[in-house]
């Protein structure tokens, strides 16, 4: 019988221009925008490394190396916050470098998620690994991706984190065409994904949102398929091709999700977040509740 295979590597693909933020991206990766106290992408690495991550891989563009050297030492910084004896501003300083070992690979162009995958074939080998989406912000007592990874270890094939959306909304979503696992509740057999359907054709109200963990097969499969619109390579159609050769999984995970790929996601992400902040939260709920808004 194969040894379980396990989970050591994660990939943000990071490589995107952030439009809808702009003026605010047009010097800053989106990914490096402040959450409460902690840039988007960080709660992503957090995530993946309480997953059982050591191997963070970012996919980034043409000015964005501002991610890479947040995840790095900062001497300067260290030795000026020692100096002053703000030893806990020094720890938190230190502890963002030694969340896990981070590298990047560059995506020449913007071509869709899948290309943006794609770059990171070298570096993941021919093993399972994981996809994190730093827009999507799951809020969880048990981490989403840890959560993914304990039904990787009992299926050890694709799985894909969905959750339900209920009404015409399911129309912003990929949408998963499944049934009922037998074993497990939370995850559901996929038959097919359909992109963006219409209300009334969607197969289920089953929408994929930004967390997957992949077979190293993933990478023949985008290599064969077809350039959609813009010369995008879908990661939803290799995914589609995947199907006839393994089978992949929904995954229902329990938490909030937070979108903070547009300006009002990220508006009530800030809110939410800071009310549970530990040092930040109950002072900011008392000013909320003085306000006359």
């Amino acid at each position: 019988m194969p040894t379980p295979q396990k989970i050591r590597k994660a990939v943000f693909p990071a490589a995107g221009m952030g439009t809808r933020f702009l003026p605010a991206t047009k010097a800053t990766p989106k990914e490096m925008l402040c959450l409460v106290d902690k840039p988007l992408i960080q709660y992503g690495v957090e995530e993946a490394v309480a997953a059982g991550c050591t191997e963070i891989i970012i996919v980034t563009g043409r000015g964005k190396t501002t991610m890479e050297d947040h995840f790095d030492r900062s001497p300067e910084l260290e030795a000026s916050l020692a100096a002053k004896n703000k030893t806990a501003l020094l720890e938190i300083a230190r502890s963002v470098s030694r969340l896990a070992k981070v590298v990047t690979v560059r995506q020449p162009e913007p071509l869709g998620l899948g290309h943006a995958v794609l770059m990171a074939k070298e570096l993941v080998g021919n093993e399972p690994f994981c996809v994190l989406l730093p827009d999507d912000i799951v809020d969880a007592s048990i981490p989403c991706m840890k959560q993914m990874v304990e039904a990787f270890h009992e299926v050890q094939s694709s799985i894909l984190a969905s959750e339900v959306v209920e009404g015409p909304a399911i129309s912003a979503y990929g949408c998963l065409d499944c049934s009922p696992h037998p074993g497990n509740p939370r995850l559901h057999a996929v038959r097919d994904l359909v992109e963006k359907p219409k209300f009334e054709d969607a197969p289920s109200p089953n929408a994929i949102i930004g967390r997957y963990i992949l077979t190293p097969r993933i990478f023949e499969m985008i290599e064969g398929i077809t350039p959609g619109a813009g010369g995008e390579l879908q990661l939803t159609d290799a995914i589609k091709a995947l199907l006839q050769h393994e089978k992949v999984f929904g995954f229902s995970y329990q938490g909030k999700r937070h979108d903070a790929g547009d300006k009002q996601g990220f508006l009530r992400a800030t809110v939410e977040l800071a009310l549970k902040h530990p040092d930040l939260g109950p002072g900011f709920r008392n000013w909320l509740q003085e306000q006359t808004f």
